[in-house]
C-alpha cells in the first residue's frame, strides 16, 4: 500500500495547541487516500510523484510503537540501476518534523527538555526503522519565536553548538545508535563575543561533531524577522563527508535560492537537507515544487523537513504586511518528504501530525542521472561565473535589447 505505515491519531502536543491545527487538512495523501483506491491511486501518484516507490516494510512492533506514541512512520525505498564496477551504495535517510510539546509560556529549559524527550522518542524509532542518517527541522528546540521580534526570553534558547545540552543529547543518540544526526539549532557562539546565528550540527555516527554550517539566506518577509536576531552565514557551503556519505545542509530560505543549492553539490554533496519553518499562506505552493527541483537540477537526494503545528505567544506582535497584531505565527504545515535526482519524490507526512518519513536510497543514482543527462558538461559554469559577477557589480546594466 502506498500509504503503508501512516498513523492519524493527533499528539499530546498537538492537543495543547490552537485550535486551528484542527481546522486544517491532513494533505493532499489524506485527500487522495480517502477518495481513491487501486489502480486510480496508484496512477494519480505515479503522475504527481514520479515512477511508483515500493514501501519500507517496518517491524510490526515499531508501528505500534509509532501508534502508541502518536507520530506517523512512513518509508519508502528509492532504487537505481544495477552497476558492473560499483557495488549499491544503499543509505536509509530520515526526516523528522515535530511540534513544541509545553506552552509558549513555560520556562526556557522546560519547554526545551520536553522537545528533547519527544523527539528522542522519534530518532529512537528512526533508528530502529534502520535510519542511517536523521534530520532534524529548522530550531527545532524552541519555538519559532524570532516572529515576535522579543529579545527576553527567546535568545535564551541560544546554546553551544559544540557544548550545548542539545548536541550533548544528540551526541549520546548518534553514538548508541551509530547515525549520523543533523541539528538545527539557535546557535550561540561562545568563542566570538556571544554572537547568536541560525546553525546546523552534523554530528557523526561516532558521537563527535563533525562541525557546522549556518543560514546563509535571512528572510525578511511577513512574520519571518530572523535579522533581528542573526545574520547571514560567513561559512559558506561546506560540505560534510561521513560514513554514509557526503551531506550538506541548506537551511530554510535558502531553499528559494538556486544558487545556494548549486553550491552545495558543487562542493560534492550527494544528499542536501532543507530544514525549515515555513507556514500555509505563504509558502505552500512552492513547498513540493523547490527542494525537487534542486533534487533534479543538480542530481542529488534532498530532504525537505518542516515544522508542523500552530505556535501561540503570550503577546500579539506586527509586521510588516499590514495584518492586524496577532499572537501566533499560522500554522506550520508539515509535508516533510525526500526527493530523487531521477524526478520522483515521496509522499509527504501529514499537514497536521509529527512523524517521521525514511528513504532508502541507493547514491549511486546521483552518477547515474548525471551520466543520463548530461547536465555538469552542460552547464557552463564559466559563462555563468563572468555573468553572474558582472551583474554583483552595482553598476551592472542588463543587456537588453529593444526595439529601434
Amino acid at each position: 500500500m502506498i500509504c503503508y505505515g501512516r498513523v492519524v491519531n493527533l499528539t499530546n502536543s498537538q492537543r495543547t495547541m490552537s485550535a486551528s491545527v484542527a481546522e486544517q487538512s491532513g494533505g493532499v495523501e489524506e485527500i487522495l487516500e480517502s477518495n481513491l483506491k487501486g489502480t486510480e491511486l496508484k496512477e494519480v501518484y505515479r503522475i504527481l510523484y514520479g515512477r511508483q516507490l515500493k514501501p519500507i516494510e517496518f517491524p510490526a512492533d515499531l508501528t505500534k510503537l509509532a501508534l502508541e506514541q502518536n507520530f506517523q512512520i512512513l518509508g519508502y525505498v528509492v532504487e537505481a540501476e544495477k552497476e558492473q564496477c560499483r557495488g549499491p551504495r544503499k543509505v536509509r535517510i530520515a526526516a523528522i518534523q515535530n511540534a513544541i510539546v509545553e506552552p509558549t509560556t513555560a520556562t526556557v529549559v522546560q519547554q526545551r527538555d520536553a522537545i528533547h524527550r519527544r523527539v528522542g522518542q522519534i530518532i529512537e524509532a528512526a533508528a530502529q526503522g534502520g535510519a542511517n542518517i536523521v534530520g532534524l527541522q529548522e530550531a527545532w528546540t524552541m519555538p519559532f519565536a524570532f516572529c515576535t521580534r522579543e529579545r527576553l526570553p527567546w535568545t535564551e534558547f541560544a546554546e553551544s553548538a559544540e557544548q550545548g545540552p542539545t548536541t550533548k543529547f544528540l551526541s549520546q543518540l548518534a553514538k548508541k545508535h551509530g547515525i549520523v544526526i543533523i541539528s538545527p539549532i539557535l546557535e550561540r557562539d561562545e568563542s566570538k563575543d556571544d554572537v547568536i546565528w541560525n546553525t546546523a550540527v552534523v554530528i557523526s555516527h561516532t558521537g563527535n561533531v563533525i562541525g557546522k554550517t549556518r543560514k546563509n539566506h535571512i528572510p525578511r518577509v511577513g512574520d519571518f524577522n530572523e535579522s533581528t536576531y542573526y545574520m547571514e552565514s560567513t561559512l559558506g557551503h561546506p560540505v560534510f563527508e561521513t560514513a554514509f556519505g557526503k551531506i550538506a545542509v541548506n537551511i530554510c530560505y535558502g531553499r528559494h535560492h538556486p544558487q545556494n543549492w548549486m553550491m552545495y553539490a558543487l562542493n560534492s554533496a550527494e544528499i542536501i537537507f532543507n530544514p525549515s519553518a515555513t507556514v500555509n499562506g505563504l509558502s505552500e505552493a512552492l513547498w513540493g515544487v523547490e527542494a525537487r527541483n534542486a533534487s533534479i537540477a543538480n542530481h542529488v537526494f534532498t530532504v525537505a523537513i518542516n515544522r508542523v503545528g500552530t505556535e501561540v505567544f503570550p503577546y500579539e506582535f506586527t509586521s510588516g504586511n499590514g495584518k492586524p497584531a496577532h499572537k501566533d505565527f499560522g500554522h506550520f504545515y508539515g509535508s516533510s518528504y525526500i526527493a530523487s535526482p531521477d524526478g520522483c519524490r515521496t509522499p509527504g507526512l501529514s499537514r497536521t501530525q509529527e512523524g517521521v518519513i525514511i528513504a532508502e536510497v541507493d547514491l549511486n543514482l546521483c552518477r547515474q542521472v548525471k551520466d543520463t543527462w548530461g547536465f555538469r558538461m552542460t552547464q557552463r559554469l564559466d559563462m555563468y561565473g563572468e555573468k553572474i559577477s558582472a551583474a554583483a557589480d552595482p553598476n551592472y546594466r542588463p543587456h537588453l535589447i529593444r526595439e529601434q
